[in-house]
């Protein structure tokens, strides 16, 4: 996400910083680098323009190119700009002063709606809500069939509705009184789409919205088709007013151009984005935290919510434990590299790491995850011995283990090579001081290194 304008932006700061001095002449330079880089990341180029002429205009002053550390202040001045672009603030879901607070999911067709509809549920589930979704596409069976297959695997109610609740309305007026019944917080309707916009689905959208009062009208876009993307929630908005967005696969997009461009062009915030296709992978917004994330300062406020949504606690302070101690067995790496196998995929982690010191070079980490199943199938090939003693795992020992598990010789010996690299690196971070050092520290990300080659 983002990996292309981030590695721009980085080279331009450092030529900044390779200067002697600022001058209003390589100044115009870096801005006209940034600029470009904008463009090429698929940005809006109204929302570029805009955002060059707030960056010269406070990056030119006197205050700037005469700083001790004028680079810097540049580097403040672009985040700042960034953050201003994005939304500035985390935009939390609207309720209603009564519940049911009525959720509209709208968009085109393919975008991602009814999957969204199903992750916001669980989102909303596990942050103090009790949703019900209604799907009112009664056009297409198999979309009010995904969503019960959805709310099923999700274990989430799902109103399915009448043989005579034959249209949109029908369905959520009669979805609302189910939510009212059965004491639901949030309804979460689950519109039509069409392959593009037109006036039927407007009016048919429009009339929903004039009898359900909505709190949200959520318009959800595949961030991979970047400009269409703004183009089609522009639309949305000026006919049905739209209150905010969801990017779905933005784990896909390197170039995030909708993502910067969207609230810009709409004048309405990006609230969730979509990032995988399991359904804990949406995650709530912060213009703060991409910002700094885009600069390569990284994201780890988020990274540490994730881990302490995810992790068991006492299991890591066990682990750290037996870090500092050095009794950190293969058996331990096992069931760390299951425990972060639960955060998402290893990349989007690295993704978050600061970009800077020893962890720059994260971000060419490529991670392999079909290889984590095999370290795990390797580890699982050892008697309790091996796990609990790596030093007796001798010749035979490695072709029995490379045998149980259908590995080579080679991938067993590649293991044990990670596993001494991962205590090593792990018990860096544990006796770490500082805030990096403490927080991540509770991580415990076993073997990052050896999980992907550069």
């Amino acid at each position: 996400m983002f990996e292309n304008l981030s590695d721009k932006l980085q080279r331009v700061f450092k030529t900044l910083r390779g200067e002697g001095k600022l001058t209003a002449e390589n100044m115009e330079t870096a801005l006209r680098e940034i600029r470009v880089a904008l463009l090429e990341a698929d940005v809006h180029f109204r929302v570029a323009k805009q955002f060059i002429e707030a960056v010269k205009e406070k990056a030119m002053g006197q205050e700037v190119l005469t700083a001790l550390s004028p680079a810097q202040q540049v580097v403040k001045i672009v985040r700042d700009e960034m953050v201003k672009m994005l939304g500035t603030h985390q935009a939390r879901l609207r309720t209603a002063n009564e519940p049911p607070t009525v959720v509209m999911i709208v968009g085109l067709q393919g975008s991602g709606k009814t999957t969204s509809t199903g992750k916001l549920a669980r989102w909303l589930s596990k942050n103090g809500h009790n949703p019900i979704m209604v799907s009112v596409d009664v056009y297409r069976p198999a979309a009010r069939k995904q969503l019960s297959v959805i709310a099923r695997d999700l274990k989430l109610p799902i109103y399915e509705g009448k043989p005579e609740e034959t249209k949109p309305a029908d369905l959520a007026r009669a979805a609302r009184r189910e939510a009212v019944e059965t004491g639901r917080d949030m309804l979460l309707v689950d519109t039509a789409g069409r392959l593009h916009i037109d006036d039927e689905l407007m009016t048919e959208l429009t009339e929903l919205r004039d009898q359900l009062f909505p709190s949200e009208i959520l318009f959800v876009a595949d961030a991979m088709t970047g400009q269409d993307a703004v183009k089609s929630a522009d639309e949305f908005h000026k006919r049905l007013g739209i209150t905010g967005a969801i990017l779905t696969k933005m784990d896909g997009d390197a170039r995030g151009g909708a993502a910067l461009s969207i609230r810009a062009v709409t004048g309405q915030p990006l609230k969730f984005v979509g990032v995988g296709e399991k359904f804990d992978a949406l995650e709530p917004f912060h213009p703060d935290r991409v910002a700094s994330r885009i600069l390569g300062m990284g994201d780890v406020l988020s990274l540490i919510e994730k881990v302490e949504q995810t992790i068991d606690h006492r299991q890591a302070e066990e682990m750290q434990r037996k870090l500092l101690e050095d009794e950190f067995t293969l058996q331990d790496f096992r069931d760390q590299i299951r425990q972060v196998s639960k955060l998402g995929s290893l990349e989007s982690i690295l993704g978050m790491m600061p970009q800077l010191g020893p962890m720059k070079d994260l971000k060419n980490v490529k991670v392999d995850e079909k290889e984590i199943t095999r370290l795990v199938a390797i580890i699982d090939s050892m008697t309790a011995k091996e796990r609990a003693n790596h030093m007796i795992v001798n010749g035979s020992r490695r072709r029995r283990i490379a045998k149980g598990s259908g590995a080579s010789v080679q991938e067993v010996n590649n293991l044990l090579k990670q596993y001494a690299q991962a205590r090593k690196m792990m018990k860096s971070f544990s006796g770490a001081s500082g805030f990096f050092g403490k927080r991540l520290g509770k991580l415990n990300i076993p073997g990052l290194p050896g999980f992907g080659k550069q």
